[in-house]
């Protein structure tokens, strides 16, 4: 996602491959991504919040490495029902969203079915050192 400005925040969908999420997962679970304003002491914020009723805290996972946010949830398999209708669904999923440099996840919450993760950019630096020029051989 990126700021009307130019900024990029993240890249939704990454793959440790770098390909874009397959349409087979048909987009489950929903998503919406929207940005916090700045407060006082804190920057600019992300917020990602994904629909994952019937999930417990227990059975979702929010980890970071390789520079991407993954977010993922498995039910335990339940003993065989016999439905008339299932249109519940209890699948497991996986989303993966790349993380610019200088962007942390800062907290998850699970309220109400869905799932909350608060992304922040860190203030960059400006860093300005002389490089030594060495003579050749």
């Amino acid at each position: 996602m990126t700021r009307p400005n130019g900024s990029p925040w993240i890249s939704v969908g990454a793959a440790q491959n770098g390909a874009a999420t397959k349409l087979a997962d048909g987009g489950y679970p929903p998503y919406n991504v929207e940005i916090l304003p700045a407060e006082a002491q804190r920057p600019e914020r992300l917020r990602i919040t994904l629909a994952v009723a019937g999930f417990s805290r227990e059975e979702l996972d929010v980890s970071v490495a390789d520079g991407a946010l993954h977010i993922r949830g498995e039910k335990p398999e339940e003993d065989s029902r016999d439905y008339l209708h299932r249109g519940l669904a209890s699948r497991r999923f996986k989303r993966t969203f790349a993380l610019v440099n200088g962007v942390e996840v800062r907290k998850a919450e699970l309220d109400n079915g869905l799932l909350a993760v608060e992304l922040e950019r860190l203030p960059r630096e400006t860093r300005a050192f002389k490089v030594g020029i060495k003579p050749a051989g």
